[in-house]
């Protein structure tokens, strides 16, 4: 009996163990971006890197793209939406396996200021996610005129509950809260949105692997890469440097081996530059910003933009369009994101997968 025993539990922990090395493996293959150490190769120069492309340059500024888009059924339409569920799909499977194998789910905490309409859509939109992956979620409303140690007590509280495994802060915080010192306190472990000063230094800085990277950039090179488009040594326009959105897609898209620049308020001629773009990401927050003039004949662009414009033939009122003007970009570019449904479910289904990788190194043990 006795060996019987013995048998049976180490068969037990032989499949809890396989079980938890599926989950391990499992988690690799939702996504087709590779860790960012791995893709880290050393910078070696010969001759053949040091070409001169200003002939090139020139007739991207010279030719009217708009001439030359005689097929606008020639552009591909990147569908955030089918990429996202896809994704998810992966993410519910997994979260099912965990509970199933060890009784745990990961755990999502948003903390939400104040009440504007748009911030409520969103956090919604992230809890209904959570629901449908199996994910647990929590979300923490103060009014708009908390105070800064409101905020931080209620940081604190999830930061010791062990079945939240990600913190999210919806953004923007009203002014008179320091925004900054804010996410800094989110724990490291828990920066689900990779908003911590030590993630984004990670993602900076070659040779180093953030914990976290920020959902809505690692939406966007997950969306280039599902759609075949061929990132290394390509030149790329970012167009805004925000610190969640423009900073580090163009710190990602610089890790992937992309030639940067990036476009923001004080650049002189933004058009001439983004016209020499292979791949254009535009997150300035002004709507119709890019027009299809902008723009170099077969670029891939992808539209972060979600900016409400008042139309009351729509439900609310509004509707959404994103910071590139679609109907002439449409007739120039070989691939871009619709505005909704391209960058959005992308973000969205980062943060599920950023909260499942979190609980997993919190429930499955150190290798």
């Amino acid at each position: 009996m006795a060996l019987l025993y013995k048998s049976l539990s180490r068969r037990v922990l032989l499949t809890s163990a396989a079980m938890k090395r599926r989950i391990t493996t499992d988690a690799r293959q939702i996504l087709l971006s590779p860790p960012l150490i791995s893709i880290d190769f050393p910078d070696i120069w010969n001759s053949s890197s040091c070409l001169d492309y200003s002939s090139t340059a020139t007739s991207y500024v010279s030719v009217d793209p708009m001439l030359l888009a005689d097929d606008p059924q020639s552009t591909t339409v990147i569908d955030g939406r089918v990429i996202a569920d896809e994704i998810t799909s992966g993410i519910t499977s997994e979260v099912r396996r965990m509970k199933n194998s060890m009784g745990k789910v990961p755990g999502l905490a948003v903390i939400m200021v104040g009440e504007r309409r748009d911030s409520q859509t969103y956090v919604r939109n992230k809890i209904a996610a959570c629901e449908e992956a199996g994910i647990k979620s929590e979300v923490s409303s103060l009014p708009d005129n908390c105070t800064e140690d409101q905020v931080l007590n209620v940081l604190s509280h999830f930061h010791e509950d062990p079945s939240i495994h990600g913190i999210l802060v919806q953004l923007p915080l009203p002014q008179h809260l320091d925004e900054s010192k804010i996410l800094s306190s989110v724990r490291l472990e828990k920066d689900v949105d990779g908003f911590h000063p030590l993630n984004m230094g990670n993602l900076a800085m070659r040779g180093r692997e953030p914990l976290f990277l920020p959902c809505t950039p690692k939406g966007c090179i997950e969306l280039l890469i599902r759609s075949g488009v061929e990132i290394s040594g390509k030149r790329a326009v970012v167009i805004g440097r925000s610190n969640i959105v423009g900073l580090p897609t163009s710190l990602l898209l610089q890790r992937h081996h992309a030639t940067v620049s990036i476009i923001h308020a004080f650049t002189r001629n933004p058009e001439q530059i983004t016209r020499e773009a292979d791949i254009v990401v535009a997150a300035a927050g002004v709507p119709n910003l890019v027009r299809g003039s902008w723009l170099k004949p077969g670029a891939v662009v992808i539209d972060v933009g979600t900016n409400p414009v008042e139309d009351p033939s729509c439900e609310h009122g509004y509707r959404l369009i994103g910071d590139v003007c679609y109907e002439e970009a449409s007739r120039v570019v070989s691939a871009i994101t619709p505005v909704p449904g391209g960058v959005g479910p992308m973000t969205v289904a980062m943060l599920l997968l950023n909260t499942l990788e979190s609980a997993k190194r919190t429930v499955l043990p150190k290798p």
